[in-house]
């Protein structure tokens, strides 16, 4: 079976290397793709957001029979909709469904009418009543442009100047633009001993009547070591998450997922694809953060490595809602993600710069930001690349991950030291 797999980044790479590894799959095609997606598909020069070229692209293309669309924003506006439409088979979920992460207001409203936990939290759409808000609550505090930004549109406030100030920056100087037309206010919700980011990233598969929990990851948030700096897409992944437990997984299936699918389901919004439940451990059980409509970047990097069983047949499964039928098994192990960005990212950083890659041991390099020209391996991106490593514990995937990272160089390049060490003990 041909199959186009939709996105440029590494969370895409990844899944075309999860991909390629089935004895089901013929050609793989990547739109638009990046360096790394080139060495085992062909990429399509087509903008994915560019609706009627995707359309004619796969009318002129009857051989490609399955279409994976990975990232947020598509899905949002409803590619899997139409690609349907002219009776192309995809793994996503539809637009109404995929309401849940492109609406943080949604989302929330969702949790509290079914009683799914999560922090306290008000919408609004006024400056002024918004404003009002945060001087009664005080800080900490925790700020969320309502729409799609990146995975930069959250602001945790330490201060209530913080507040204010991220405030004005989401609702009137529009940092995030439209997504920033409504904005979530929540309570800031800490771990269970008290330090912030005690956090754990589950995805899950589902066709909207059987979910299917993947092996658990952790994500680096924050620009800098130690947590420290603005909010990024991701700086790096490990998994499995230390403090998960048997107990935990059974609290969180039984509290939060099933009940967020049932839930969609009462709503009209049968979700069918990849649904990530970024959660946190506190005093009072576990607790939902965010949803996400597809797979997380960077945990796919970390998670799809370890998948033994074919990914094309679970794909297949959600799209005809036979997952019941399929048996998804997982290595033993670890594996550790740590992300290679520009300096600069996430505000500015400048691309083109010429990256040299040498020995990397067993790692695999998986791409994000990179284009080949005239035969040179160029920058072209925040995230640029990803350095995946796997081992008997995290200790010893995050030491090859980083021996591998004294090989790879392009001026002003800059990750996080720390990958793989939140939560160890001291």
């Amino acid at each position: 079976m041909n199959v186009l797999v939709i996105g440029n980044g590494g969370r895409e790479h990844a899944i075309l290397q999860a991909l390629k590894k089935s004895r089901r799959v013929g050609k793989l095609y990547c739109m638009k793709g990046n360096a790394g997606t080139a060495e085992i598909a062909e990429n399509v020069d087509i903008d994915y957001m560019n609706f009627p070229a995707v359309i004619k692209f796969a009318e002129e293309h009857p051989d490609i029979e399955y279409y994976v669309v990975a990232p947020d924003d598509p899905l949002a506006l409803g590619l899997v909709d139409e690609l349907e439409k002219i009776g192309k088979r995809c793994f996503g979920p539809h637009k109404n469904a995929a309401v849940i992460e492109a609406s943080k207001a949604f989302s929330k409203e969702l949790m509290k009418k079914y009683g799914i936990p999560t922090a306290e939290s008000e919408t609004f759409d006024d400056y002024d009543k918004a404003l009002s808000y945060i001087r009664r609550k005080g800080a900490p505090i925790v700020l969320k442009a309502d729409g799609l930004a990146l995975g930069k549109g959250v602001l945790i406030c330490e201060t209530e100047k913080q507040a204010e100030e991220g405030l004005k920056e989401i609702m009137l100087d529009k940092a995030f633009g439209a997504a920033g037309n409504k904005v979530v206010i929540e309570e800031c919700m800490r771990g269970l001993k008290y330090t912030p980011g005690e956090e754990v990233s589950v995805l899950a598969f589902t066709d909207g009547k059987t979910v299917v929990p993947m092996i658990t990851a952790c994500d680096h948030k924050r620009a800098n070591d130690g947590d420290k700096g603005l909010n990024t897409g991701g700086m790096g992944t490990f998994s499995p998450c230390p403090f998960w437990t048997p107990e935990l997984e059974k609290e969180v299936y039984d509290k939060i997922m099933l009940p967020t699918v049932k839930a969609m389901n009462a709503e009209g919004r049968t979700f069918k694809g990849c649904l990530y439940f970024g959660l946190m451990r506190t005093d009072k059980g576990m607790k939902v953060v965010e949803y996400n409509s597809r797979f997380g970047d960077p945990e796919t990097q970390c998670i799809l490595p370890m998948l033994k069983t074919d990914l094309l047949d679970i794909f297949e499964a959600v799209t005809d809602e036979r997952l019941s039928e399929v048996k998804i098994e997982w290595e033993t192990g670890a594996c550790v993600c740590v992300v290679l960005a520009s300096g600069g990212y996430p505000v500015s950083y400048v691309k083109g710069k010429k990256i040299t890659v040498g020995d990397i041991g067993d790692c695999t390099l998986v791409h994000a930001g990179t284009k080949m020209v005239d035969g040179e391996l160029l920058t072209n991106g925040g995230r640029v690349l990803n350095v995946v490593a796997k081992g008997a514990t995290v200790e010893e995937a995050r030491t090859k991950a980083y021996r591998a990272i004294n090989n790879i160089n392009w001026e002003n390049m800059h990750f996080r030291k720390d990958i793989g060490i939140k939560y160890r003990e001291g």
